[in-house]
């Protein structure tokens, strides 16, 4: 039983998938992808959109695998760094910069695009609650462990919560100039100063 169960290694068909999810999270980042047809896209890749199709089976379908792969794998970035460090504070501090060293490499257009197509744009609005919930589980730490200053946690979180739907909607952006992952990094400073202990 437990031979069957364990994970079977991954067969060719997944790896070319995942290459093929790598590729397009690099092309969309740079240049958005509602520019792009299928003929266009396996252009670039210099692949058939036959090979397409291992990603999914309609072009939109493949731009939502594409972001929801990036927000995946970001996602798996930043909590290697949270766990690389047991001190609360850095892991808080790494939480936030690496969120918004993610976002750094997204551009105005694929930004503009995830806003423009809402099955993209809730993938990331899904991203977006679930990282305010983990600021929030990350302060719990920090506050119990007595090196943050003892905070309403609910409180802090609410709040993260809507400056990083600010940000995720581009209010943010409208109202200071600011990029996403530039808005992370001021966001950060808020939260770690407002939460200091003064020592």
């Amino acid at each position: 039983m437990a031979d069957r169960m364990r994970a079977q290694p991954p067969t060719r068909t997944d790896l070319r998938r995942q290459e093929l999810l790598a590729e397009l999270t690099t092309l969309f980042l740079r240049e958005g992808f509602s520019v792009f047809s299928l003929a266009m896209l396996a252009e670039r890749l210099h692949c058939s959109k036959t090979t397409l199709y291992l990603v999914a089976g309609s072009k939109e379908q493949i731009v939502v695998a594409t972001v929801r792969h990036y927000f995946r794998t970001a996602a798996e970035r930043i909590e290697t760094l949270v766990a690389a460090s047991d001190d609360p504070v850095r892991r808080l501090r790494g939480y936030l910069l690496g969120v918004s060293a993610e976002l750094k490499p997204a551009s105005e257009a694929f930004y503009a695009d995830l806003t423009a197509f809402a099955p993209a744009d809730a993938v990331y609005q899904e991203n977006t609650v679930h990282a305010a919930r983990r600021v929030r589980e990350l302060v719990d730490e920090g506050v119990a462990a007595g090196v943050l200053r003892p905070a309403h946690a609910a409180f802090v979180g609410a709040a993260v919560t809507q400056v990083m739907t600010a940000i995720q909607r581009g209010d943010i952006a409208a109202a200071t100039g600011l990029n996403h992952a530039d808005a992370y990094r001021e966001l950060t400073d808020l939260v770690l100063n407002g939460l200091g202990t003064g020592t």
